[in-house]
């Protein structure tokens, strides 16, 4: 692999930016982009996002490939030469990695050009607030109209050399869940005066459990989880405020909804039983990954001869908001082996730096073939 793309990846390691704020990623990536020779390539930015569109030399029709650029609120401990200069941040989903895979696909298109249009997305804001619905429905977008889009994430438990992906349904759809429960403090001796908010956040937590075991066919699967309590200040006064933060995660898109009122029905009960308020916030809302069976069939083609192995993909409750685009344009995401002992969102996440090259040959070979 070349010295380039270690260096690229390195330097985009040190910058993890969050959703919206990725302005010296932007910079970088223009930068680079704008090395490139220009003839045929025409680049816009969107927000802290970019579009690169590259001529093809026939251009019958345009296929398009996303890249996220964006990084994690996570404090680094990997203890790398390169790791993250920005404090509290780090790319600790592999979007560095992403990005470079995107640039050397870049490149080699540029320099030999496709006989089909290509377009490179550069979306920020994956990890949050969601950067791909308001992409979509942006005027580029519009204006591109690509007749096929794909992407890659990369996925620690596999090996270097391996890609896998799935016909059909591969992530889930989520939503991200706050709930806050507000009543009446006060000394832990005159329980009586209060309106107690860690027993009412904890009926809470309870009761949730049961939408999916009681309320939710078991032919569909769901996951409704609470990762996160906060409440009280010191052991003898009684809180009047709490806070909960978890997740939704479902197979079928009607089944997002189903939870939600179900969550709402239960909170209504809590205002009732607790004599508290109550409000909830889904945060960002992720649509399914659902992999086109046609396009899928030829990435697997566009393997041949390779040697990148190819492997089927189970489902998974993951979320991925390259959904959106999938929702309106046929295409497929597929998962990029990087054979980490540490996972995704890992503090520690250190990917093994050969699969970039496997990801750019993976990727040109695709906008080549499909």
């Amino acid at each position: 692999m070349s010295d380039q793309w270690l260096t690229i990846r390195r330097e985009l390691h040190k910058i993890p930016e969050i959703g919206f704020k990725e302005f010296k990623t932007q910079q970088y990536l223009l930068n680079y982009i704008h090395s490139l020779p220009q003839e045929h390539i025409t680049v816009e930015t969107w927000r802290t996002g970019i579009f690169v569109f590259v001529e093809g030399t026939v251009g019958n029709k345009t296929i398009a490939y996303r890249t996220d650029i964006d990084g994690l609120p996570i404090e680094e401990n990997t203890e790398l030469e390169y790791a993250s200069e920005h404090d509290g941040y780090m790319h600790a989903c592999g979007h560095d990695f992403h990005m470079t895979i995107a640039l050397g696909a870049l490149t080699d298109i540029v320099i030999k050009r496709p006989k089909d249009h290509a377009l490179f997305l550069f979306q920020p804001a994956e990890e949050g607030p969601g950067g791909a619905e308001p992409m979509l429905q942006s005027e580029p977008m519009k204006t591109y109209s690509p007749d096929a889009i794909f992407a890659l994430h990369i996925d620690p438990k596999l090996p270097v050399g391996t890609v896998s992906s799935k016909p059909g349904l591969l992530f889930a759809n989520t939503s991200e869940l706050f709930i806050d429960f507000r009543g009446k403090g006060g000394h832990a001796a005159y329980p009586h005066e209060t309106k107690d908010m860690i027993m009412a956040a904890s009926t809470f937590n309870i009761q949730l459990q049961q939408i999916v075991s009681r309320m939710r066919d078991p032919l569909k699967p769901a996951v409704v989880t609470l990762g996160k309590m906060q409440a009280g200040t010191v052991q003898n006064i009684i809180a009047e405020h709490a806070r909960v933060e978890g997740t939704i995660r479902t197979i079928h898109p009607d089944s997002m909804q189903l939870i939600k009122d179900g969550i709402e029905r239960i909170l209504s009960g809590i205002e009732t039983r607790f004599d508290c308020e109550t409000s909830v916030d889904y945060g960002a809302n992720y649509y399914m990954v659902h992999n086109d069976e046609g396009l899928v069939g030829q990435f697997k083609k566009s393997l041949e001869g390779t040697s990148i192995h190819y492997v089927d993909a189970p489902e998974a409750m993951t979320g991925e908001d390259f959904g959106y685009f999938l929702k309106e344009i046929p295409g497929f995401m597929f998962w990029l082996g990087v054979d980490s002992p540490y996972g995704l969102h890992h503090s520690k996440l250190n990917p093994n730096e050969d699969a970039i090259s496997v990801g750019i040959e993976a990727v040109t070979g695709t906008i080549r073939s499909v």
